[in-house]
């Protein structure tokens, strides 16, 4: 075989490339796992022999590999396994899928995930009291899909130790009823209360989660992910690399405690490759808004008195930002709430002066809720903004309630982040929310409500063009993890990874893509989902 041989070609197809020298195309032509052409279709069709694969787009639309800067991969590949309680909007349904799945479980077993949404019901919080019933035989801890709230049932919290004289944990909540006993709800550090009870995971059901996890991506276009996880999920991801199996492109955060042991892998091991990278460390300031745990200035409006809780002392979080960064690592921090933010800001800003000019890339994961005053400081200081648009629509049916109509018009301010100089990082922090770029798309142009209750936008003036959503899961995206010599763009010399869309979504109306599918993703040359 000819080695210099072009391997793979797509021809007739919409290419956007996301390189501004040459921002459109309609053919490319991949030797091995690399981009060698990009231009014409005549010109890359006389490149072909026999042996390569040649695909006919007729016409549909190529972008680069979707990067979704912030999952939860592993945990979202259990949970595809797990109960289903996202789209439960009552009661009754909310206890029924939990009965249902309880039935077929395994005695003893815990039932975990879930990902449910009180707020699909009116707002009520439910209790252990409401499945004690339907799951006599087996521990359950199922988490709000935010992640910073789960419910236990009776016997989790026995096994589990939480009782009535549990103490409070600083940086989270026991939820307890009007003698006391806890109701099943813990939020934020109390959750630890619980998990630390949940047996580990087995190394096979770990394997199992990453495959589907990586097929599951696939299927939405996807080819790498900002994991924010641990070091137990590196060491999965580490033996699925060693054994040739990653199929999807990983940059792995671990949490920012332990930076000291990260700094000493990286001198010993390096930082990874292409298909697995390590130099990220991850935080928390505070917890979600839809747990009423972000951090606020002033108090919810529908919770007076709580202004929500930090998760972290913000001194220790300020030192080992400024170590881990003064070692060469990359720091990114979830902070929510516009008081989180502010806290985080200004950690940023201090760690910098206190180490000097370097190309650092701080990052603010969610960064939801902001300050006006603060908006701006995302581009002077450089912060990356990794954010979720699918929040937006999401959060956008009952935000206002909760914080009132003015703090809103600076929630998920996409279009302000932007105008600031800041970069933009789209990510879907699946399991909580969907990892579908498209969607996030959709929802970041058209900011419609997942209610129907925004026709025309929810905040329409943080929307931002396709143009700079799709830079934004891409090129924006691969920025914000340091890969931008080697994925985020399609142009001679970067990794083939590419993804077919089954219509211009540049050209159409904005609602309309919402329905715009994915047809085929390649990863390094290789077609890994096609339909």
């Amino acid at each position: 075989m000819n080695e210099n041989a072009v391997t793979l070609a797509v021809v007739n197809a919409k290419v956007w490339t996301g390189d501004t020298r040459k921002p459109w195309a309609d053919a490319i032509a991949v030797r091995g796992e690399r981009i060698v052409t990009v231009g014409s279709s005549a010109e890359v069709r006389k490149q072909t022999t026999a042996s390569t694969r040649v695909i006919d787009a007729h016409g549909a639309m190529v972008v680069p590999g979707f990067i979704d800067s912030h999952v939860h991969f592993l945990q979202g590949g259990l949970a595809l396994g797990s109960v289903q309680l996202r789209e439960a909007n009552t009661r009754e349904e909310f206890v029924n899928r939990i009965r249902d799945f309880a039935e077929n479980a395994k005695p003893g077993t815990w039932i975990e995930r879930g990902d449910w949404d009180h707020e699909l019901w009116g707002g009520e919080l439910p209790t252990h009291e409401w499945i004690d019933a339907v799951t006599p035989d087996n521990p359950v801890w199922i988490n709000r899909l935010d992640g910073h709230t789960a419910l236990a049932n009776s016997r989790a919290l026995q096994l589990s130790g939480v009782s009535r004289s549990t103490a409070d944990v600083d940086g989270g909540s026991i939820v307890r009823d009007a003698s006391g006993n806890p109701t099943g709800i813990l939020k934020d550090n109390a959750m630890a209360l619980i998990a630390n009870a949940i047996p580990a995971c087995t190394d096979a059901a770990w394997d199992e989660a990453l495959n589907a996890a990586m097929l599951y991506v696939a299927q939405q276009g996807v080819t790498s992910v900002h994991n924010m996880g641990t070091w137990e999920e590196l060491a999965v991801f580490r033996r699925a690399h060693a054994m040739n199996r990653l199929r999807t492109r990983l940059y792995a955060a671990v949490p920012l405690p332990g930076w000291k042991r990260l700094r000493d892998d990286i001198r010993e091991n390096g930082q990874g490759d292409h298909w697995l990278k390590i130099g990220a460390l991850k935080a928390f300031v505070d917890g979600s808004l839809g747990s009423h745990t972000a951090a606020m200035f002033e108090e919810y409006d529908d919770a007076p008195g709580n202004t929500g809780l930090l998760v972290n002392d913000t001194e220790q979080l300020f030192e080992w930002t400024r170590d881990a960064d003064a070692a060469g690592l990359q720091v990114v921090v979830h902070a929510i709430g516009d008081r989180a933010n502010r806290i985080q800001l200004d950690i940023f800003e201090r760690a910098a002066n206190a180490n000097g000019v370097r190309d650092r890339r701080f990052r603010i994961e969610h960064a939801q809720h902001l300050a006006a005053s603060d908006i701006a400081r995302f581009g002077t200081l450089g912060v990356i903004a990794s954010v979720q648009p699918y929040h937006a629509i999401d959060d956008g049916r009952w935000a206002e309630r909760v914080i009132g109509a003015e703090r809103v018009k600076r929630t998920y301010a996409f279009n302000s982040l932007q105008k600031s100089g800041a970069t933009l990082a789209f990510g879907s922090d699946w399991f909580v929310a969907p990892p579908k770029p498209l969607l996030g798309i959709y929802a970041a142009v058209t900011r419609r409500t997942l209610d129907g209750r925004n026709p025309a936008g929810w905040v329409p003036t943080e929307r931002v063009t396709v143009e700079q959503a799709l830079r934004a899961y891409t090129m924006g995206a691969a920025t914000s993890g340091f890969q931008e010599r080697e994925i985020g763009s399609i142009a001679v010399g970067k990794l083939a990874d590419l993804v077919m869309i089954d219509r211009d979504i540049t050209r159409i109306a904005p609602e309309e893509i919402e329905h715009a599918s994915v047809t085929m993703t390649i990863i390094g040359g290789n077609v890994v989902f096609e339909i």
